[in-house]
């Protein structure tokens, strides 16, 4: 049986869930393709809820809609990072407009490290690496 923490979880419409099957529970469990998938709850009763999955069919993505129950869900930790980000740019915001500037908030990759020229001090300490020269061994 589940613990208690997983019946007095609180799920709400549009928070996004991850469906792990509960092989323990039989009752609402969901069909083998959704275990493992993330989704989005569209739909709250009182022992299930309603999750919106993407589909992959025939090279188009269908959105199915589907009801399990809570044991076999848990609330998902894909949206955490991109909901700090938020955070972080609307504080960064209101500072900028504070001060007046111009704050650009969209993501850069990163560059690659800048080049160098490495200065050799002792020459002796250079090792040049190369193939070893090919040697028939049987004629």
């Amino acid at each position: 049986m589940p613990n208690l923490s997983r019946y007095l979880t609180v799920f709400k419409k549009g928070d996004y869930v991850d469906i792990i099957a509960d092989s323990s529970i039989h009752k609402g469990m969901p069909y083998q393709f959704y275990h493992g998938r993330t989704g989005i709850i569209f739909d709250v009763t009182k022992s299930a809820v309603g999750v919106e999955v993407t589909k992959t069919l025939r090279g188009k993505q269908l959105r199915k809609r589907i009801h399990v129950r809570i044991e076999h869900v848990r609330k998902s930790r894909c949206n955490e990072a991109f909901l700090q980000r938020v955070k972080e740019n609307d504080a960064a915001k209101q500072e900028a407009k504070k001060n007046g500037v111009k704050l650009v908030t969209k993501r850069v990759p990163v560059s690659p490290k800048e080049g160098k020229i490495v200065k050799v001090l002792d020459q002796s300490k250079v090792r040049v690496l190369e193939a070893l020269p090919y040697t028939e061994h049987y004629l």
